[in-house]
């Protein structure tokens, strides 16, 4: 196996890894990342097999206890509990618990909504230059987030705020301060939803998190740990995902000079299929292996990580030709923007909702929309979004 360096934080690298991954796709199946120290799959057949392959997984192996250090207890604690990092059978049971009240029939019903939410929002567009990232990517899937939670719109910005400060634990660039703040914003973020809980227990409304109380599966409720947990999972993953897609997506389209046909009828729903592939807002997954085993040539010990590169897979020229051209229009294979197998990503009918109404109303309200100043990504891998979004209309 071939090893290779690259730091996560270098400037070059966060504003185009796409560089990076064809260079270390072509070096075979599997490289070591030396920063990383962990083995990296790059090619597109590597990371759809891995990311379906039980002998992996997100919970960590029970002999490797994770390191917990008294000032992340607040951090750790959600974590505990968040399905993202579980597997079955816990998984299997809060998936299960999930689905049956996050499901397709109240997202579908929340259309009407997101359309007056964001005819609203552009309504609210001030004149001149403005970063469309709070007025609009953010502003859509935060608002939408809230509205189906069952929490106060006003809140927004204070969930918000919680939001980035526990996310950045997963960046590269992470420091001692990123994990104090991570850690108090637990704390509250946690306070927060257990007194909304108990309220919602007194006092059931029509929202996703009085259906997430209700919810039963053979009989087994989901614990407050556990409804604190998934609420937490499910802002922190139900609007990054989207703001970066909306954000990346309308800064390429406006680079390369919007075309009529990308937001109409039923191109839209391809349109968002490619931005979610030629720029995903998440661009690692990583796992542990959980027995002693030879994938794609390499041995695995139990407990090895592998880290899947979701971003690069997208980019792979044996499945996609020119790779590194947008284009709506080309013959569709499935990405993995949004994981796969076991851990994909529940909110996925959401965020692509959101897109497929947010984007055609943008252009059609802001026919003009053009960039005011370059675009910037923020060095915070291996999320990959931008810093700010300065449009004029």
């Amino acid at each position: 196996m071939q090893r290779l360096s690259q730091s996560p934080t270098d400037p070059a690298f966060v504003q185009d890894p796409y560089p990076f991954y064809d260079r270390a796709r072509a070096m075979g199946p599997l490289v070591w990342w030396e920063e990383y120290g962990m083995v990296a799959a790059f090619g597109q057949a590597q990371v759809h097999a891995l990311l379906r392959d039980r002998r992996f997984g997100r919970e960590r192996p029970a002999e490797m206890p994770r390191e917990a250090p008294a000032h992340l207890a607040p951090w750790l604690q959600t974590e505990a509990h968040s399905m993202l990092d579980a597997e079955p059978p816990r998984h299997t049971r809060l998936r299960g618990l999930v689905l049956r009240a996050f499901t397709s029939r109240k997202i579908a019903a929340m259309e009407a909504d997101i359309v007056a939410l964001c005819h609203d929002l552009v309504d609210r567009f001030p004149e001149g230059a403005f970063d469309l990232l709070p007025a609009y990517c953010t502003a859509v899937p935060v608002t939408v987030i809230c509205r189906l939670l069952g929490v106060p719109e006003e809140d927004a910005d204070q969930l918000l705020d919680w939001s980035h400060r526990m996310v950045a634990m997963y960046q590269a660039s992470r420091t001692r301060e990123t994990e104090d703040s991570a850690a108090a914003a637990s704390a509250a973020f946690t306070a927060y939803l257990k007194d909304y809980i108990d309220r919602r227990r007194a006092a059931p409304g029509d929202d996703l998190i009085t259906r997430l109380i209700a919810a039963e599966e053979d009989g087994t409720r989901l614990t407050t740990d556990e409804l604190i947990g998934t609420c937490i999972l499910l802002l922190n993953a139900g609007h990054e995902a989207t703001v970066h897609g909306l954000g990346n997506g309308v800064k390429t389209m406006l680079g390369l000079g919007l075309q009529a046909a990308w937001m109409e009828g039923e191109s839209i729903a391809a349109t968002v299929e490619e931005i979610l592939r030629y720029d995903p807002p998440l661009h690692m997954f990583t796992r542990y292996a959980y027995e002693d085993l030879e994938v794609f040539g390499h041995g695995f010990r139990r407990g090895d990580q592998v880290a899947l590169m979701l971003g690069a897979a997208n980019r792979d020229p044996a499945v996609w030709p020119d790779p590194h051209r947008f284009d709506p229009e080309r013959a569709q294979a499935a990405h993995t923007s949004l994981g796969g197998g076991l851990h994909f990503c529940v909110g996925a009918p959401l965020a692509r909702l959101e897109m497929q109404i947010a984007l055609p109303i943008l252009f059609e309200r802001c026919p003009g929309l053009r960039l005011a100043a370059p675009p910037v990504y923020a060095d915070s891998y291996h999320f990959h979004g931008l810093t700010r979004l300065m449009v004029a209309r």
